[in-house]
Order: C-alpha cells, then sequence, then structure tokens
C-alpha cells in the first residue's frame, strides 16, 4: 500500500495505517499514481493497495517501491511487514538492498535497512548493502550470533554476536562511515 506522509514513519505505524485504510471502503476517485502501479490495483481514500501474486511478488515489489519513492510517497509491504520511506538514504546514490528471501531494493532508506536486518531467518539468511564494483557489507546467522563479510579489495570475514551491533555497522556503511573496520575483529577470507 503506498499513500503520503509528511515524515518518516516506523513499520508498526505503516501497519496500523494500512489495516485502518483496508477496513474502509474502496473509492473510485483513483490517483494518478495509481495508473503507473503494476498489479492489481485498489484505491481507498488516501490510499493504494497494490495486489500481486506470491510468483510475482519480489519482481512486482520492486517496481512498487520504485513509483513510491518517485512520488514521494511511503510504501507498507504487508507480507514482510516492512515500511519503505523516501529518506532518510545513505550516502551511495545507486545502493541496493539484498535479502536471502529475494527482496531487492534501489537506494533504501535507512529505516528499512535497520528492520531488514531483525528479519534474518531461515526462509531469509542473509542481508546486503551493495555498491556495485565498490564495496559491500553483508550478514548471516549463524549459530551464536552473525558472520559479517565486507569486501573492498579484499574479503573479509568476522563474528559478531548481537544484532545491535550488527545494525550499527550496517548503518555506518550506509552513511559512508567506516568504524565498525576499527571495532569488529576482522579475518582475511
Amino acid at each position: 500500500m503506498v499513500w503520503d506522509e509528511a515524515a518518516p514513519i516506523g513499520k508498526d505505524q505503516a501497519r496500523a495505517v494500512y489495516l485502518e485504510a483496508k477496513r474502509g471502503e474502496p473509492t473510485t476517485d483513483v490517483p494518478e499514481v495509481a495508473k503507473e502501479l503494476p498489479g492489481v490495483v485498489t484505491a481507498y481514500p488516501g490510499h493504494v493497495l497494490v495486489t500481486m501474486t506470491p510468483d510475482t511478488m519480489d519482481e512486482m515489489s520492486g517496481q512498487v517501491f520504485g513509483v513510491a519513492r518517485a512520488h514521494g510517497l511511503v510504501c507498507y509491504d504487508p507480507q514482510r511487514d516492512l515500511v519503505h520511506n523516501v529518506a532518510p538514504l545513505g550516502v551511495y546514490e545507486g545502493m541496493q538492498l539484498h535479502t536471502g528471501d529475494g527482496m531487492v531494493v534501489h537506494d533504501p532508506d535507512l529505516g528499512l535497512v535497520r528492520d531488514v536486518l531483525g528479519t534474518m531467518a531461515p526462509q531469509n539468511p542473509f542481508v546486503a548493502l551493495v555498491n556495485f564494483g565498490r564495496h559491500f557489507i553483508q550478514v548471516s546467522p549463524e549459530k551464536g550470533g552473525f558472520e559479517v563479510e565486507y569486501k573492498e579489495g579484499t574479503l573479509r570475514r568476522a563474528e559478531v554476536g548481537e544484532l545491535e551491533e550488527i545494525r550499527r555497522a550496517f548503518h555506518e556503511y550506509a552513511i559512508g562511515e567506516r568504524g565498525f573496520l576499527e571495532r569488529l575483529r576482522w579475518e582475511s577470507a
């Protein structure tokens, strides 16, 4: 579902807005943005719901996120319980967020990156932030913690016990800071 918000919102607020909108009646007053959205589109007052099949979800979600971003709209993904805000973004234009369950987001907002890291599980076995041709950071859960990989020239690996440290490292990476390189204990891969 996409809609306009004055400021970035968290996933709990996005979920509540989504559920409230769905309790209402669809409208025939379809906003212009609906014409650019893929899938089956249903308009609710101030909101547009995009319905898609599970086999098209990954590809179509990326299209919906892109259209929402281009129009400055919030996008809530109820299947993954994630909210895509317009901002704040990292410093790398074109950075991509990849997940093990098939989600790819171009120029993800920092809140989304934080929330996605909390979704790692057997059905989503990794999360990566990638700046193609330059560097990347990725993480996979493992028994007792996480394995982090960072590559900028050479590949390095580190074991990290806490999700909050992973979130901190990914945030630093996204905003162009490199404190995680000094803080984590890296080994050459």
